[in-house]
């Protein structure tokens, strides 16, 4: 185990912002057609956020048209482009599956409030 630690220690990637599950997040991810390469965004809440090391993934969900769409991110993929953070939403769990049976206004997420420190 320590052989695959040591292989994949330099293919770890540290340029991500700080994320939670529950954020609403744009994937810039990248898409080789053929002989071409182009960038997706995806935009979706996190759902899920799971793994250690080099095999941490994360879920990301989007509702597009009617149909709730997911997809399963490498953390440290060299495919991914850029992540942004849209929103930063408050839960109070880890996973988020009961998103997907939920539907209109009980699939909204609170967002988090910043402390903003008073200057008195």
């Amino acid at each position: 185990m320590d052989i695959l630690q040591t292989i994949g220690r330099d293919q770890i990637r540290t340029d991500f912002p700080d994320y939670r599950v529950g954020d609403t997040v744009k994937v810039h991810y990248k898409i080789k057609e053929g002989n071409k390469e182009r960038i997706q965004v995806f935009q979706g809440i996190v759902i899920q956020k799971r793994g250690a090391g080099i095999s941490k993934t994360f879920t990301v969900r989007k509702v597009s048209n009617g149909v709730g769409v997911e997809r399963i991110y490498p953390q440290h993929s060299p495919n991914i482009d850029k992540l942004e953070i849209v929103r930063h939403g408050q839960v109070r769990r880890a996973k988020l599956f009961y998103l997907r049976s939920a539907k209109g206004k009980a699939a909204r997420i609170k967002e988090r409030r910043r402390f903003t420190e008073k200057t008195a």
